[in-house]
């Protein structure tokens, strides 16, 4: 099968990476002809760095990455559309159309899709929620109002009943490799008061070792709060946070401008290292090494998951604040337990930072940091429960067998 993934880049850089993953797994896993067409090559090459964002089109990772004319929408850019006139035609479709969260396709492409005797299997990969209704509509097929055409909708979801997350394959394995070898690089909790010098001198002291966070959020006005309470805490932090992110709160703590990638600063306990962005494999090994992430939207949020670890889910802001029910959904299958006092704390902080309030983050802090353990074991715990349903590209792979 030839597979069509289409993107369109609204903002920030999740559009981009869930399709890029989709693509990549297509190709690798399953052997397909794929081609990504995107608007925005260039904010694909932040988290791919190996791509080019000026060529029309290039293959990497046995993916064709092919331009879409970012201004008419209409038309593929430079030696693309070129090339496909000069064959008689705009587009020839694959035999799978993902259209990525409902960006629309072509006309030009729409119209090949409709003059072949045997239509495409369309498909619109919807955003990710944890929200009980999605159950009802994945997998439902809608005609198109004017064409002989139909698209079905597939939503990503935490349950059997919905399309899966994506998971590569070996991905667990590579993670609970990476972290065994991470663990050596500190004794085991019971090893600290044990530890004694060969002289038979008292035992050592050991210090508290750094707790490491990853900071990848939108713009959040409770951030100031949170880097003050670590800076002023009794145990080293090490916070990682890449090029461009949350800017204006780091310079407004600051005082002063946020300086380029690479470079580190430390205030009293706090330590903060600006990263350049990577490849999306890095930032899946940084959140595997981290004790704390702090995520974002959709891509980076389902890796946290994968990465097993306590983490800090920040929604995509919405009007009204209308994310806060997307929150509260998934906080309800993750942390269901409302008397276990590790998710009362991990649903505060979430709640907290969610709304963007200091106070409410400054309160909710300590106790999530005093639940690292058990939330750490939820974290395992719930990443073990989702790795035991199929994942998001192996049911598009089998329903795409089924529907051709």
């Amino acid at each position: 099968m030839r597979w069509d993934v289409f993107c369109r880049v609204v903002d920030n850089y999740g559009d981009a990476g869930v399709c890029w993953r989709l693509a990549r797994q297509l190709a690798r896993e399953h052997g397909f002809d794929v081609t990504l067409w995107i608007d925005r090559v260039a904010t694909l090459a932040k988290i791919e760095p190996a791509i080019d964002p000026r060529p029309a089109r290039q293959v990497h990772r046995g993916v064709t990455v092919a331009a879409l004319d970012a201004r008419a929408g209409d038309a593929v850019t430079g030696a693309v559309r070129a090339a496909a006139d000069s064959a008689g035609a705009a587009f020839d479709p694959g035999d799978v159309v993902i259209e990525g969260f409902g960006c629309g396709l072509p006309a030009r492409y729409l119209d090949a899709m409709e003059a072949r005797k045997h239509p495409p299997l369309w498909i619109n990969l919807e955003y990710l929620s944890a929200e009980p209704w999605v159950d009802g509509v994945h997998g439902l097929a809608s005609r198109h109002p004017q064409r002989p055409l139909t698209r079905y909708f597939w939503f990503p979801g935490f349950t059997a009943k919905t399309g899966g997350l994506i998971r590569e394959a070996g991905l667990i394995e590579a993670r609970d490799a990476a972290q065994r070898e991470h663990s050596h690089a500190w004794p085991a909790s019971g090893e600290h008061a044990a530890a004694g010098r060969a002289d038979g001198a008292a035992p050592v002291s050991f210090a508290a070792p750094e707790l490491s966070i990853v900071l990848f959020c939108y713009a959040n006005r409770a951030l100031p709060a949170l880097f003050d309470l670590w800076a002023r805490g009794d145990r080293p932090m090490r916070c990682i946070v890449p090029e461009g992110i949350a800017s204006a709160e780091l310079a407004g703590w600051l005082g002063s401008a946020v300086p380029p990638a690479p470079r580190r600063l430390t205030r009293d306990r706090l330590t903060i290292e600006w990263r350049p962005f990577t490849s999306q494999d890095a930032f899946d090994r940084l959140l595997w090494a981290s004790d704390v992430n702090f995520v974002r939207g959709e891509d980076s949020f389902v890796r946290a998951q994968w990465a097993a670890k306590p983490f800090v889910w920040q929604p995509y802001p919405q009007e009204g604040r209308a994310q806060a029910a997307k929150l509260e959904a998934f906080l309800a299958r993750h942390l269901p337990d409302a008397s276990n006092p590790s998710q009362q704390a991990q649903r505060r902080l979430m709640r907290a930072f969610d709304a963007e309030d200091p106070a409410g983050v400054a309160r909710a802090w300590p106790g999530f940091h005093a639940a690292l353990e058990s939330a750490g074991a939820r974290a395992r715990e719930w990443a073990a429960t989702l790795a035991g349903e199929p994942d998001l590209v192996t049911q598009l792979v089998e329903f795409a067998r089924t529907k051709l």
